[in-house]
């Protein structure tokens, strides 16, 4: 599959307060960390959460996130003690807050510390070891072999989280692939996928996440995902298929945020050197107007059946959005991403478009939703699941119910060290 060049959407006003800003500019002595809390603290600072009724029969979004935050924790115990061990039984993870459950899919009898870990859990949280008939290992194998025979004749290629097969999607039709493939393991195989790379406007130093950029030397249009820290630096994470390394990123209006000083293309993360400050933009979803910032307090791991959203400079921010796939590999011409993660708008309406690639995947904090994790950055989206664009509609823009993201394992697999900037 060739995936196709960004384009461009348009701009998104932010309002960056500006009678607070301009008094801040007179002040030339003010340091940057009170210019940054006169101009998006206070009345811009809002609860980002879905509008209408929870799923799973929850009272309020609030209950479902905290129950969505415990079995995330759990999951990450047993995702730990999985690799100190190096579980070879070890299946997948399935985090729904809907089951109201933590899943553990395991092949084979499963090890004492993992029984005991188990044990130890469910004090907390209901959990349940559930029989897998591949480990994720043998998977992960299969997965790259099918990778290397196939080739781009995917689109995409992930292992169930129950350990029953794998998932793998196709351009075209799916009948004659599934003809040809010769595999160990179960594959279903989806037709008419195709992923591809998926501003708001005019923000300023310390520069926050979720705002529009451009490559100053290509114009594509993107967006920035969160601040990070790498050996005593700050940065800007986004996604690396919008720029090379050298290449300049600069805000819609020219203001040059900084430089593209490292990328990884197969986990499709970069860093932009640039002074930031750990706050993300967003507004009401379905909304484009008012627009406000939110402080982060951390990160959280990805898992399938979780509930997050997503914020790109040209869409906004969208919830209601599922995880189906984690661990996901995309093959295309340039290459093979790795590591990626699929969510689905449970809606059918937009998750993304062109324009928001790098934005932010986050989940709000249960306890005071004005705070957010960081779970990744937006990297494709699925032009065969196209919808009317959210936030800022212009002609020829392309947006999706169906988009992948780089989680944050994918960020600190790439850049050994990075933690997230807090607000």
């Amino acid at each position: 599959m060739k995936i196709p060049p960004i384009t461009s959407g348009a701009p998104r006003s932010i309002g960056r307060l500006a009678v607070a800003l301009g008094a801040a500019l007179a002040v030339v002595t003010m340091s940057v960390a009170q210019a940054t809390a006169d101009r998006v603290e206070g009345a811009f600072t809002r609860a980002v959460e879905p509008t209408g009724k929870a799923p799973g029969g929850f009272a309020s979004w609030k209950d479902l996130l905290a129950t969505q935050e415990r079995l995330v924790k759990a999951a990450d115990r047993v995702t730990a003690a999985v690799e100190t061990r190096d579980d070879t039984g070890f299946a997948g993870i399935i985090a729904a807050p809907e089951n109201r459950e933590l899943r553990v899919y395991w092949k084979g009898d499963t090890p004492g510390h993992i029984s005991d870990l188990v044990g130890r859990l469910r004090r907390d949280v209901p959990v349940s070891v559930l029989p897998a008939a591949h480990s994720a290992r043998e998977l992960e194998s299969e997965t790259n072999r099918l990778v290397r025979t196939l080739g781009d004749a995917i689109t995409s290629i992930a292992p169930n989280a129950d350990g029953s097969g794998l998932t793998l999607s196709v351009a075209g039709h799916g009948p004659t692939l599934s003809k040809i493939v010769d595999s160990a393991v179960p594959v279903t195989v989806e037709a008419g996928v195709t992923p591809a790379p998926a501003s708001r406007w005019n923000d300023a130093a310390p520069w926050l996440g979720g705002a529009a950029w451009r490559n100053a030397g290509t114009g594509r249009a993107c967006s920035t995902g969160f601040a990070v820290t790498l050996g005593g630096a700050s940065w800007m994470l986004s996604a690396a298929h919008c720029g090379s390394v050298g290449q300049t990123a600069t805000d819609p209006t020219g203001q040059v945020i900084g430089p593209i000083a490292y990328a990884n293309t197969s986990r499709d993360v970069m860093l932009i050197r640039a002074g930031t400050s750990g706050r993300v933009y967003n507004n009401d979803p379905g909304t484009v107007s008012p627009e406000f910032s939110n402080p982060v307090v951390g990160t959280s791991a990805s898992y399938p059946g979780m509930w997050l959203c997503t914020s790109g400079a040209s869409s906004g921010t969208i919830c209601l959005c599922q995880v189906k796939m984690t661990n996901v590999t995309i093959p295309h011409a340039e290459g093979v991403f790795h590591g990626m993660a699929l969510l689905e708008n449970s809606t059918r309406k937009n998750a993304a478009g062109q324009g928001d690639s790098g934005g932010p995947v986050e989940t709000p904090e249960p306890s005071s939703t004005t705070r957010q994790y960081a779970v990744g950055v937006i990297s494709l989206i699925d032009t065969s699941a196209r919808v009317p664009c959210t936030g800022y509609v212009v002609s020829g823009r392309i947006c999706s119910w169906r988009l992948y993201y780089s989680p944050w394992s994918n960020a600190t697999a790439a850049f050994p060290g990075i933690a997230v900037g807090t607000g």
